[in-house]
């Protein structure tokens, strides 16, 4: 007997982490938490054994880790064959699913001439093939409507006479994933079901399956809105100007809390105006029906800027420790670094970075034989005309100034300001 709720976060390991799976698993990490008594279960759906990578397994599971969540059961759809086989038999049996000969080319030819391509046109429902070569399996699609009922989009209405009777085992007696996906969710028990919108189509099958083999209440459903760029497409993996991959922001110096904090606010708002929100208070105030429908921006000039807001809000101590694996890849030799005078300067550091990846290079003039220095700049700024009058404000500001990191710091803003110059 169900006690509490028990949300499901089931990813194909099929590619690298995508920004849009960070924001899944988060909101229904929200919705488990929210729940003293719940229960967030990671379903890897790994059954096309062709696509499937071990690889994405692990960077599926270290992504969600480096997010800060967590998860209580852990399943893989390979090794639950046998069950789907059970729903098979079960289905047959009620005469609610039955075999098909058609090939794609055979069903293509019997349209009519200019008819759109796809779809089945039920010509083995009523022949009574039994199994054998070449035969998949399909579900017989009642007359009728199927209602989602959709936390986040209203109830969705689909008339059955467009959802064409659908394999549910390939003809190798592979079960084919909208049947796996519907009987674990009635095996595990899912009281709630939260995904993008894309698979919304799926949904009114996985409703007629449900019902078909007894499952018992529907859980919640919810779809996501598409996550676009600045052109507003879908962001894409296959897109080089979208960067999706979970791991490359890590590898860029994100902070974890701050992605985190960006992907829930990918269609969902705290309340009181806020953006920047802790973990735990957005599991207090998550709520499905609060999230909206439209299409989620990706801004990541937005996403650099919150990620500098939680940098500047760590202890100076935690920060120099974070900068750490950046620094190790400074393009420095080993022996010119030196911790202590990185410790020194830190805190200014702090207060103008946005993604750990760029320290090095505002620290390198410390640490290089040779730093590199940009020669348009420099003939702008320490030209005849311009470096005198400079020279002269820095030898006078500096005099009086007392000498430490933080006072040569604002002495410096103060000059700058005066000559009209930007720091950087």
């Amino acid at each position: 007997m169900t006690t509490g709720v028990r949300a499901r976060f089931s990813p194909s390991p099929t590619g690298y982490f995508h920004v849009g799976g960070g924001r899944s698993v988060l909101y229904n990490w929200f919705i488990a938490r929210h729940d003293p008594d719940g229960v967030l279960i990671l379903r890897i759906e790994d059954t096309d054994a062709e696509r499937h990578g071990e690889e994405h397994v692990e960077g599926i599971r270290r992504a969600i880790r480096w997010l800060g969540l967590d998860w209580d059961e852990e399943y893989r759809q390979s090794e639950r064959t046998p069950l789907y086989l059970a729903a098979i038999d079960k289905l047959v049996a009620a005469g609610q699913a039955y075999y098909c000969a058609c090939t794609r080319d055979e069903i293509d030819a019997r349209k009519p001439e200019g008819a759109p391509q796809g779809g089945y046109d039920k010509f083995c429902r009523d022949r009574g093939l039994r199994p054998g070569e070449g035969r998949a399996l399909r579900f017989k699609v009642p007359e009728g409507s199927t209602v989602v009922p959709d936390a986040v989009r209203g109830d969705v209405e689909f008339d059955n006479a467009n959802i064409e009777d659908f394999v549910i085992q390939r003809a190798d007696g592979s079960p084919l994933f909208v049947l796996a996906n519907t009987v674990d969710d009635i095996d595990m028990r899912v009281t709630h079901v939260v995904r993008g919108e894309e698979h919304l189509p799926n949904t009114p099958k996985n409703i007629l399956l449900w019902n078909a083999l007894d499952g018992g209440p529907l859980p919640v459903f919810g779809h996501l809105s598409v996550i676009v760029n600045e052109k507003r497409q879908k962001l894409s993996k296959r897109r080089d100007t979208d960067k999706v991959v979970m791991e490359e922001y890590a590898d860029e110096g994100y902070l974890p809390a701050a992605m985190a904090n960006y992907l829930a606010l990918l269609g969902w708002s705290p309340s009181g105006d806020r953006e920047i929100v802790p973990l735990d208070e957005m599991v207090r105030e998550f709520r499905l029906a609060d999230v909206n429908q439209s299409s989620a921006f990706f801004d990541v000039k937005k996403l650099r800027a919150f990620n500098g807001e939680y940098i500047r809000a760590m202890p100076v101590e935690d920060f120099i420790v974070t900068c750490e694996p950046f620094l190790a890849r400074g393009p420095w030799s080993p022996e010119r670094f030196r911790a202590d005078v990185f410790a020194t300067i830190a805190s200014l550091v702090q207060t103008r970075v946005e993604v750990l990846a760029d320290v090095p290079t505002m620290v390198d003039f410390l640490f290089l034989a040779d730093p590199p220095i940009d020669d348009a700049a420099w003939t702008k700024v320490l030209s005849t005309a311009t470096a005198g009058p400079i020279l002269d404000a820095a030898l006078d500001a500096y005099a009086t100034c007392e000498w430490s990191a933080a006072e040569l710091h604002s002495t410096t803003e103060a000059m700058a300001g005066a000559l009209d110059l930007r720091l950087g």
